[in-house]
């Protein structure tokens, strides 16, 4: 079966950021297929490659990109979203004048579109947050 995951939650707001990527790990171990993650919302934050945690804590952040990167995941972070929040790519940092970008290079910014893609091309939509 084919899922798209959308993800609203921030990483350490709620268990949802959590809870969405266990339940995508779980269904690549079943043999099926994500078609796309989106974040959008508070859930743009769990592309920020800049987040930092305590040794003994799990950096969820780090975690799907390792997870995105592993299985060649489509990962899109919802435009508006991204920069309200501060989360910005390499085109975008250079258009607002900043140094560097802090988003994972795993997941790419765009817009809704991308996510009514996923809504016609998959079995399923799961959203969390």
């Amino acid at each position: 079966m084919k899922f798209s995951i959308v993800v609203y939650a921030a990483p350490y707001s709620t268990e949802a950021a959590s809870t969405a990527l266990n339940f995508s790990k779980a269904l690549l171990s079943q043999g099926h297929e994500i078609y796309r993650l989106f974040f959008f919302s508070d859930g743009v934050h769990n592309a920020n490659r800049f987040a930092v945690t305590a040794q003994d804590d799990i950096n969820l952040q780090q975690q799907w990109d390792k997870l995105i990167s592993h299985n060649g995941l489509d990962s899109v972070v919802c435009v508006t979203s991204a920069i309200r929040r501060g989360i910005l790519d390499a085109k975008e940092a250079e258009r607002h004048e900043f140094k560097c970008a802090n988003l994972h290079e795993s997941s790419e910014i765009a817009g809704l579109g991308q996510l009514i893609d996923a809504a016609l091309n998959s079995d399923r939509i799961v959203n969390f947050g």
